[in-house]
């Protein structure tokens, strides 16, 4: 019986959860039908001098390319190491996936690197997370950093290993000359340190007249919506039910983002929601003569007009400048109402 099955056995059987040292104790948050889910740990918050370690789990990228980043990191008072796949090369991957997945094992092994940075996205998460061992990394948590194809591991952690992550920005958005930052970009990028540092995140975006108004509580899970879509069915399907979920996804067609949001409520993931954030859709532009006729918004309300809880669209989250950092697996509030939309976290 592996470990998430005899958790929930004891918890069935009445039998007090187990407390691992320096995890804190499992509490239980609403799952599946017939099930608990353990509430995710908060792994501790990075303070001045600890090193946060740079791998490249999907798309290649080379050392000279992070230095920004490395250099900004520092600057908030953390050494940074970066992993023996920076600079590799496989074709679009960041070296082969025995290199990557021996990368990764070994920032999640090593105690004295305290959080991981995904140096960027692209694709490959999916080919390694199944040969990562996670014994380590739940005996001592470390918050791992990253977007898009990252939603891999924040998806998988959610199910398999409850320990929460950073859906944000990676080394590839830094900028090359931080005096000349947009203000924005530079307030995206400050978000993270906030996150590190145990900041407790807060936004706020205007309302729009497509919103649903409401008020919710629970747990933050999402990302990428076609990462989550081809994780259906897999060890690393997220579980939605009480959750207050995000998606965004970039270069695709609306009849594939409607195909995606089918699936989302076909396999129930809509149904048992707190809320739904819907952050930044870059939308391939229709052939000609093959037009979809619905736009994001039509395609979301259809799916979820027979149930009650808050919407919000264009949400500060996504392939876009303003990106903002969020705590997966954090207890969020997400308020949605004629003034505008706020989602705070609230432990």
């Amino acid at each position: 019986m592996n470990r998430k099955h005899f958790l929930r056995s004891l918890a069935f059987a009445g039998v007090s959860l187990p407390v691992i040292p320096g995890m804190g104790a499992f509490a239980t948050v609403p799952g599946r039908a017939g099930s608990l889910d353990a509430k995710p740990v908060i792994p501790p918050y990075l303070k001045p001098g600890d090193t946060i370690g740079i791998t490249c789990p999907a798309g290649y990228i080379t050392l000279e390319s992070i230095k920004p980043a490395i250099q900004q990191m520092e600057s908030w008072g953390y050494k940074v190491r970066p992993g023996r796949t920076v600079g590799l090369r496989d074709f679009t991957f960041g070296g082969s996936d025995a290199d990557r997945q021996a990368d990764f094992q070994e920032l999640l092994d090593d105690h004295s690197i305290k959080a991981i940075m995904c140096a960027r996205g692209g694709y490959g998460m999916v080919r390694i997370i199944d040969k990562l061992d996670f014994s380590g990394f739940m005996k001592q948590p470390k918050w791992i950093i990253g977007f898009s194809d990252i939603t891999v591991m924040h998806c998988h952690l959610s199910v398999n290993h409850p320990v929460a992550s950073i859906h944000s920005k990676m080394c590839n958005s830094f900028p090359d000359d931080w005096s000349k930052a947009e203000p924005m970009q530079q307030d995206t990028i400050l978000s993270i340190r906030k996150a590190l540092a145990g900041e407790k995140t807060t936004y706020s975006t205007p309302p729009t007249a497509f919103n649903r108004m409401g008020k919710a509580e629970g747990l933050l899970v999402g990302g990428n919506l076609k990462t989550i879509e081809s994780l259906a069915g897999s060890n690393s399907d997220i579980n939605t039910d009480g959750k207050i979920l995000f998606v965004e996804d970039t270069g695709e067609y609306l009849y594939s983002i409607d195909r995606m949001f089918w699936n989302l409520k076909r396999s129930g993931k809509l149904s048992k929601l707190a809320g739904l954030v819907v952050g930044g859709f870059k939308v391939k532009v229709d052939d000609p003569g093959e037009e979809f006729g619905k736009t994001v918004i039509d395609i979301v309300m259809e799916k979820v007009k027979e149930f009650a809880y808050p919407v919000c669209f264009n949400f500060p989250v996504g392939h876009q400048r303003n990106n903002y950092a969020l705590k997966c697996g954090v207890l969020h509030e997400l308020t949605v109402n004629a003034e505008g939309v706020w989602l705070n976290e609230i432990r």
